[in-house]
């Protein structure tokens, strides 16, 4: 497909998506729909609500804003309930949603919106933390910071602190930031581990430094996002914080642009090993990738010429894995449906581990992120 016929196709490919989905059950949510459980409050969705409210932000279109506030307001209840939501599993994963809410309020003025920032945000007053100060994932991860927890949870936290709270918090979001740069970026390569054990108790956890053993390439990619939304909600007063996030997400962007593979322009599962067996290219974090560069350049915090590694990442991911399938449906394949650490002992962090979960078609973790980047192509 010509650069144009892409832009066309991706436009059709999110029209179908919301044509088929409800809150009850979105089509992208793969895990969801494997499971057969009723639908949750959940990050998955709540990527692709963000992704749905920067499409009507870019093209004005009221059936995204339309989707996304009927999608919110079947969780989203008067007096700050979010059906289904429990702050008390302390899962960062359930913070990411919150970020959608703040623009709701501010279109609409709809105190439910508002109710419910607070609901969530009181989360994060009770949240365990490191010895460090550092949010653990989740609470059935006792001393562990995953890089994908920045995404769900500082953008959320630094820009309800810099609106509702005086900034009390900011400096706190900050220095969470430092100490991922302390303890888990591999100072060889630049990149950073997907997961930290404070404890080092974990069986994934290296003795000596507490980190897993590889880069595994959506985690890099919510960490490259997790630092660009977080500056887009930085006050200018933090003038030495702004400064000290935005070279630590240059750097970032310097390590991944090394491991860029020349000719399709995507990232490896495992970031570092491209080439080696059961290794493949994949959607999700080659699309966070692209909207990180592009949203970065777009807002000042990289260099002009950064873009181009950023549409090679978009168009690349697009032309290997945009199509048609048998049915004659769009869809986005490529997708790695879901990796972690711990639970399950064979969930361990091993080039094997990330290689053997599922390779999936349409879900958000990759849909999101690539319409996130289509948005930043297409803004005027």
């Amino acid at each position: 497909m010509t650069h144009e016929e892409i832009l066309t196709t991706l436009g059709n490919y999110v029209d179908y998506l919301i044509a088929g989905s409800s809150a009850e059950a979105p089509l992208w949510n793969i895990e969801k729909v494997r499971s057969g459980k009723p639908n949750k409050w959940n990050y998955v969705d709540g990527c692709m609500i963000t992704a749905c409210l920067s499409l009507y932000k870019t093209t004005g279109d009221e059936k995204f804003l339309k989707f996304s506030r009927d999608f919110v307001d079947y969780f989203v209840k008067d007096g700050g309930e979010i059906y289904t939501f429990d702050a008390n599993e302390h899962n960062l994963d359930n913070i990411n949603q919150g970020k959608n809410l703040f623009f709701l309020v501010d279109l609409t003025g709809e105190q439910h919106y508002r109710d419910a920032i607070n609901t969530i945000r009181a989360q994060l007053d009770t949240q365990p933390r490191t010895k460090d100060g550092n949010f653990w994932h989740k609470a059935i991860y006792p001393w562990q910071v995953w890089l994908d927890g920045t995404y769900m949870a500082q953008p959320f936290y630094m820009e309800y602190e810099t609106r509702y709270n005086g900034m009390k918090g900011c400096q706190d979001s900050y220095k969470q930031f430092m100490n991922i740069k302390k303890y888990m970026r591999d100072p060889k390569t630049g990149l950073y581990y997907h997961g930290y054990d404070e404890s080092r108790q974990m069986y994934w956890a290296d003795p000596v430094t507490g980190c897993s053993a590889n880069f595994w390439l959506r985690a890099m990619g919510w960490f490259l996002v997790a630092m660009v939304d977080v500056l887009e909600r930085m006050d200018e007063q933090m003038y030495y914080e702004y400064r000290a996030i935005m070279a630590m997400f240059k750097e970032a962007v310097e390590a991944m642009i090394q491991f860029q593979d020349a000719e399709t322009g995507m990232f490896w599962q495992v970031i570092d090993k491209g080439g080696v067996p059961g290794n493949y290219l994949e959607t999700s974090g080659s699309s966070l990738f692209a909207y990180a560069v592009l949203k970065g350049v777009r807002l000042g915090y990289l260099p002009k010429r950064f873009r181009a590694y950023g549409e090679k990442a978009f168009y690349g991911t697009c032309d290997k894995y945009l199509g048609v399938n048998d049915k004659g449906e769009l869809q986005l394949s490529g997708i790695c449906l879901v990796a972690g650490l711990g639970g399950a002992t064979r969930r361990d962090g091993s080039l094997e581990y990330y290689f053997s979960e599922p390779v999936v078609e349409n879900d958000a973790k990759g849909v999101a992120p690539l319409l996130l980047a289509y948005t930043e192509m297409i803004i005027q």
